[in-house]
This record gives C-alpha cells, sequence and structure tokens, in this order.
C-alpha cells in the first residue's frame, strides 16, 4: 500500500460529517469566485498585466484568467457535490498558492488584506479535503455505497 492510498484510506475512516458542511461551502465559494472571474476577466487579466505578475503578454493573459475562471467553475462544482473531490482540491492548489504570493502580493501582506486571509483559508480548506476526501454526504459515498450493494 503506497503512502498516498494510506493517507486515503485514513481520511476516510477519520471524516466528521460535519465536514461536509464546510465542503458544500467550500465548493460554493470556488464556484462563485469562478463566475466572478469568467463575469470580470478584463479586470483580472488587467491586474496581471499591471503588476507583470508572471511576466504575461495581453494573450497569454487573457488565456490565464479564462483556465483559472473555468478550473474554479469545474472544482468549486464537484467540490460541492463531492464528487472528485481529491482530484478537484489538487487541481485547485495551484491556483491559490499563486493568488496568495504572486496576485495578494500586489496588495501587500498585510493583516487587513481580506482577499489575502480568504485565499489563505481557502488554500487551508482544500489541503483539508486533499487528505479527508469528501466524506459520508457525497456522490463519491454514494456510488461507493452502491458499488458495495452490488458486490
Amino acid at each position: 500500500m503506497t503512502v498516498i492510498q494510506k493517507i486515503e484510506r485514513w481520511g476516510d475512516v477519520h471524516h466528521a460529517k460535519w465536514l461536509d458542511i464546510i465542503r458544500i461551502a467550500l465548493g460554493i465559494l470556488i464556484f462563485s469566485k469562478g463566475i466572478a472571474i469568467v463575469s470580470n476577466s478584463a479586470a483580472l487579466q488587467d491586474l496581471l498585466l499591471q503588476n507583470n505578475v508572471f511576466g504575461f503578454s495581453g494573450m497569454m493573459a487573457s488565456l490565464a484568467v479564462h483556465i483559472v475562471g473555468f478550473v474554479h467553475l469545474v472544482g468549486g462544482l464537484l467540490i460541492a457535490i463531492g464528487l472528485l473531490t481529491r482530484f478537484a482540491s489538487v487541481i485547485q492548489i495551484p491556483i491559490l498558492l499563486c493568488a496568495v504570493f504572486f496576485v495578494n502580493l500586489a496588495h501587500g501582506f498585510s493583516a487587513l488584506n481580506s482577499e489575502l486571509w480568504l485565499s489563505i483559508i481557502v488554500l487551508l480548506l482544500l489541503v483539508l479535503f486533499w487528505v479527508v476526501g469528501s466524506g459520508p454526504y457525497s456522490v463519491d459515498h454514494s456510488m461507493k455505497k452502491r458499488q458495495d450493494i452490488n458486490r
């Protein structure tokens, strides 16, 4: 049994039911952030170009914004319903790391920067759900239960 399988097994066994409420809220938050990014992509693109965060040109910044928006929409929905939660969390983590260290750097690391704190909390919750998985109130659990009944 590999280390990843041991972590997944531990997470499946030690998952509190109240964590599902937090998982659903996290998924909705990420999904709504994806809607905000897609609906106002020009502002985020200007932020990336203005601060020269990654040295993007206009076309690359536009592509990055659209990819981030799409990943947030799909990943947030998957996390909220509890389908492929670990995978959806893993694909969100690099985006949140960039948000914490590069995008929020433009606003400054201060205790008053609410976007920074939101990004850090979401990043920590994504790592948590990467370890513990989706929980008993999820599509993953329902599918696993149905497979066990059919055997």
